[in-house]
């Protein structure tokens, strides 16, 4: 298969075209250039802009592309049109943060996606972010109505995720001493590793399989209490977890999943979001690696890291003492 992906360099894109390598297929990767430019040097890479400069790709046809990319419907048209006539599949990575609401569990494919009162608007926030993604995926159902096949992923992580959600718990506890961790042991968890995610994308693009399909994980129920001592496990030091409540962690200010990673206080508002139901892609071939696997590549590749990097997310470590003094006192 000749495949062509939109991105191609961060995180899910990366192992994107790893896994279509792995696979033994033709890759092209069409990116701005300036995101890891040496990764990948014997692969073919084509320069230019989703908003405006998608020269490169004209004169060109490949059997699927993958979008990895995609955030503004405005954008997603501009290379959807180019790209009509000249790929036969088109893949569209999506998310659940689509769905209009988090109230009820077991959210499927069918429940109802957000919508933004403007439609022009094209700041991407956590109120906006989910709606224009709904946006994109209604967008190229106008240009590939039967050719189209629309991925909504939960959090992925697992190396090179660039927003540290994941990496800081086994960073954090790495790092030993007295850690935080929030709200209950038995509070659920959904997130998927990139490569799982990667490469079941890449079998159903080779399928030609079209649809829409929730895609995250675990396969059984995942609580955080065996998530952290999980990341416990793969650390083997002496951390000691010493575990806050909501309402104590909210009176001090904690910003959840800013300041403690995949941290959702218990709300009705969001009691759905680690409740996806992804029955139709596990039972059209997504498998999952066992959580330590993930945890330990995590890790490994957080531990070859710069040692000054900043985390996007993390409780700083004045802030967690001064938690941990005022807990205990």
């Amino acid at each position: 298969m000749n495949l062509l992906v939109l991105g191609g360099t961060v995180f899910l894109g990366r192992y994107v075209v790893l896994a279509a390598e792995s696979a033994g297929h033709n890759v092209t990767m069409f990116n701005r250039g300036q995101t890891a430019p040496d990764l990948f040097p014997h692969i073919e890479r084509l320069h230019g802009d989703r908003d405006g400069d998608l020269d490169a790709l004209l004169g060109r046809s490949w059997d699927a592309v993958i979008d990895t990319s995609s955030y503004l419907p405005r954008v997603v048209r501009q290379s959807a049109e180019v790209l009509r006539d000249v790929v036969g599949h088109y893949t569209f990575i999506s998310s659940i943060s689509t769905y209009a609401s988090f109230t009820g569990s077991g959210i499927n494919e069918e429940e109802p996606v957000g919508s933004l009162e403007d439609d022009t608007v094209e700041e991407i926030s956590g109120d906006t972010y989910g709606p224009l993604k709904a946006l994109c995926e209604s967008t190229l159902r106008s240009v590939f109505p039967d050719r189209l096949l629309v991925i909504r992923p939960g959090l992925i992580v697992g190396p090179h995720d660039p927003t540290d959600r994941f990496a800081y718990w086994p960073h954090r506890i790495d790092r030993g001493g007295q850690v935080i961790v929030p709200g209950r042991s038995d509070a659920p968890l959904q997130f998927i590793d990139v490569r799982d995610v990667a490469e079941w994308i890449v079998a159903m693009v080779a399928q030609d399989v079209k649809g829409v399909y929730n895609a995250t994980g675990p396969q059984n129920p995942l609580q955080m209490g065996e998530f952290i001592e999980t990341c416990r496990a793969a650390c083997s030091n002496d951390a000691e977890l010493i575990w806050m409540d909501d309402d104590y962690l909210a009176a001090h200010e904690v910003a959840p999943f800013v300041e403690l990673p995949l941290w959702l206080p218990t709300s009705a508002d969001h009691r759905g979001f680690f409740d996806i139901d992804c029955s139709l892609a596990i039972r059209d071939g997504l498998t999952f690696r066992p959580l330590l696997d993930t945890v330990e590549a995590t890790l490994e590749w957080d531990r070859e890291r710069p040692h000054h990097t900043t985390f996007k997310s993390t409780l700083s470590t004045t802030k967690e003492k001064a938690l941990v003094d005022a807990w205990k006192g």
